[in-house]
């Protein structure tokens, strides 16, 4: 029985170390935006004397419910028209491929240079259409948006400017990635809690990262690359689910620079359903993994100082932090039985270092992010954080086994198909998700099943908590039984 105490709690530790690392590197991230924010604002960036030529990337997978906003709204950026080029990247299967012909159609008779291309084949999914594309243009810059973003009119104007700002004996800036906006944030609990994680890495991570002269990385779309950038780290690759972020590392490793602008939104649709979202989830994750396995090695033997590998490391590994939550969780259950076997002493450390993962790191860390974003709009933040912050960290519990899963398969290198998020078209809380097309599967999985199981297996830990009268471990059996329920719950409603 002894043995067994000390693996629990030994595998238990070793847990909380490695989220111990994690949450030590968000807060240093937030050390570094606070710095970042405090600094006085330089001035804008003079506009070039001659605009650069511009091509605007859409890549297309079935999107017949975005696909004529998407072009309207490109087709309305302010910039010089000859200097401008659209390309929409189709490779759908349905009715977009007609609709995407008669926008590109209207908007050619009005002069704008504006091309529907069609691949035979879908080769390489996203990567490959932005790889084919960038064949059939001599746009000097690349703006990519997926298709459900809708970028103010002024974006190329505010954000082109920021590649003039290279020193001559500098290295160049390869990309400019701007802040991610929400169009549908308040349609329903699923849109908010996303918003609200997205927002830490927007506001924070990303600020944090540029700060500290750490590697950031694009995040697929509302962002602008240097051609020769691409071209010079050896162009868009389909190896990985996450291409943004391997293209973003390997250009990086050949000392271009990036840049972030938390000044300039590009407003998107984020997933409403569960099962959108679980894909969505499920890509990053595993394309994270997958990423780290391919670039990690190179990081530590590349000439980079070692606060900057120690980050990317995380960075890199971040996808990770949901198996070391899904192993904590399954062993806290047992452990509520430690007392009872007469291993007391090991209550403190336990409890106090949960308590310093779960509640102050994190607190610190979103307070931040919700104090930025109010400042950003100048108002007051919103009430209910401290109830948001517990919801978020909830249901980011609650998804650790469907992750982990992901994670897994990706540091194994397992090799799975890029399967798109569905975009419906939806904005506040306008529009149904219901009995529309490209739901990514409205059947349960056995996972789902299991996420059932944990539900309870973590309501039973809450019982044998308040029945041995220890309670160091109550909270968190709250938190997983909430989000553990909210998953389950919201898979079972959204597959009816």
């Amino acid at each position: 029985m002894l043995v067994l105490q000390v693996v629990l709690v030994t595998l238990y530790g070793l847990c909380l170390l490695l989220l111990l690392g994690f949450s030590l590197t968000q807060w240093q991230l937030t050390r570094l935006a606070r710095r970042a924010y405090a600094a006085p604002a330089g001035p804008e960036p003079v506009p070039p004397l001659e605009w650069p030529r511009l091509t605007v990337q859409l890549p297309l997978y079935n999107e017949q419910y975005v696909v004529e906003r998407l072009i309207d709204t490109c087709a309305a950026l302010d910039y010089p028209a000859h200097r401008l080029h659209l390309q929409i990247l189709d490779d759908s299967t349905d009715e977009t491929v007609t609709l995407a012909a008669a926008r590109v159609a209207h908007y050619r008779a009005r002069g704008l240079r504006i091309d529907h291309v069609r691949r035979p084949v879908r080769t390489g999914f996203k990567a490959g259409a932005l790889a084919h594309g960038l064949t059939l243009t001599d746009g000097e810059l690349i703006a990519i948006f997926d298709a459900d973003f809708v970028p103010e009119p002024d974006f190329l104007r505010r954000v082109v400017p920021h590649f003039f700002l290279d020193t001559p004996h500098g290295p160049q800036t390869g990309v400019v990635q701007t802040r991610w906006g929400h169009l549908n944030e308040e349609f329903s609990l699923l849109t908010t809690l996303q918003a609200f994680g997205l927002n830490a890495h927007f506001y924070v991570e990303q600020v944090g990262r540029q700060r500290g002269g750490h590697f950031i990385n694009f995040n697929g779309t509302g962002g602008i690359w240097r051609r020769t950038c691409i071209e010079d780290a050896g162009g868009w690759s389909a190896d990985t689910l996450t291409e943004d972020l391997d293209l973003s590392y390997r250009a990086q490793l050949r000392d271009w620079q990036f840049r972030y602008l938390p000044q300039v939104a590009a407003p998107a649709e984020l997933p409403a359903t569960m099962d959108a979202l679980k894909s969505q989830q499920f890509r990053w994750t595993k394309g994270a993994a997958e990423t780290a396995r391919k670039h990690l090695g190179q990081v530590w033997r590349a000439g980079q100082p070692l606060s900057t590998r120690l980050h990317a490391t995380f960075h890199l590994l971040n996808s990770s932090v949901f198996v070391a939550i899904l192993l904590m969780a399954v062993l806290s259950v047992p452990l509520v039985f430690v007392r009872a076997l007469g291993a007391q002493e090991l209550r403190p450390a336990f409890f106090l270092a949960a308590f310093f993962l779960l509640a102050l790191v994190p607190l610190t860390f979103y307070f931040h992010t919700a104090w930025q974003q109010a400042a950003r709009h100048r108002r007051a933040p919103r009430p209910g954080f401290l109830g948001q912050l517990l919801l978020f960290l909830a249901f980011s519990m609650g998804l650790s086994l469907h992750n982990s899963r992901a994670v897994v398969m990706g540091l194994l290198g397992q090799k799975t198909a890029f399967i798109r998020t569905p975009k419906l078209g939806l904005i506040r809380r306008q529009g149904a998700w219901r009995g529309r097309q490209y739901r990514t599967s409205r059947l349960l999985s056995g996972l789902t099943w299991l996420e059932g199981l944990l539900t309870a297996y973590f309501l039973f830990g809450i019982g044998a908590g308040l029945y041995l009268h220890e309670y160091g471990l109550l909270p968190t059996h709250l938190l997983l039984a909430t989000g553990y329920g909210l998953v389950f719950y919201y898979s079972l409603r959204h597959a009816a």
